[in-house]
């Protein structure tokens, strides 16, 4: 792989995930509205970021998101937006941990690198998690998008992180999870994208590689 001289990260199932799932947050909302499931936790975690041009926080891109899916299945939008308001007031976003593999992938990354945040959210909900893990002081630039800046997959926030870095785009790498996001938002700031997971067979754009596991980057970087 090409030699870089920065690396951006996402955050959120890049790096770390929260330790209560979207199942369990989301059956406990439905509970304490009390209602049956509405849809399920891979509906929304397809649909959501599906709202980031419409809304400029995940808790009303969530709301609206919840909103439409109750709607789809013949409910009331407002059951949906006040399932979307339990949803939020159930969640601890310090109550993360390290994917398997992050933190020793982040300490080696961090050894050769400056490194830079880019993560959807504004700090109220981001950096509850960054303190979570303690990995703060690991980065020279955090970037709250869909805070200060559009949110990703628009470039700002990709080319924000490259000014504070004082790197061009070509000499970056960025590594994210989510194709439309992450590797869509790259690719709109000409920084060449590795993407955790599969990319769409259809895919208009291809990442720089594609890895399983955040321990993969010891190995790639």
């Amino acid at each position: 792989m090409s030699d870089y001289d920065a690396v951006l990260l996402d955050l959120d199932g890049t790096l770390c995930e929260y330790v209560r799932g979207k199942r369990e947050l989301l059956a406990a909302a439905f509970e304490s509205e009390g209602v049956d499931p509405l849809f399920t936790a891979a509906d929304y975690a397809e649909r959501v970021d599906s709202y980031a041009d419409r809304a400029d926080s995940m808790g009303e891109r969530r709301r609206l998101c919840f909103a439409d899916l109750a709607a789809e299945n013949g409910h009331d939008p407002a059951v949906g937006r006040a399932v979307a308001d339990a949803y939020a007031a159930a969640r601890d976003h310090g109550n993360v941990r390290f994917l398997d593999g992050a933190e020793t992938a982040l300490s080696h990354l961090a050894d050769r690198y400056p490194l830079g945040l880019v993560t959807n959210g504004g700090p109220g909900m981001q950096d509850p998690k960054i303190d979570g893990i303690g990995v703060r002081e690991r980065f020279e630039t955090v970037v709250y998008a869909g805070h200060d800046v559009p949110a990703k997959p628009a470039p700002d926030p990709f080319v924000v992180a490259l000014e504070d870095l004082g790197v061009r785009p070509e000499r970056t790498v960025y590594v994210g999870n989510n194709y439309e996001t992450d590797i869509l938002g790259a690719a709109e700031a000409d920084v060449p994208a590795i993407l955790l997971g599969d990319a769409p067979a259809d895919a208009p754009v291809d990442p720089v590689a594609t890895i399983e596991r955040p321990g993969e980057l010891t190995d790639l970087l």
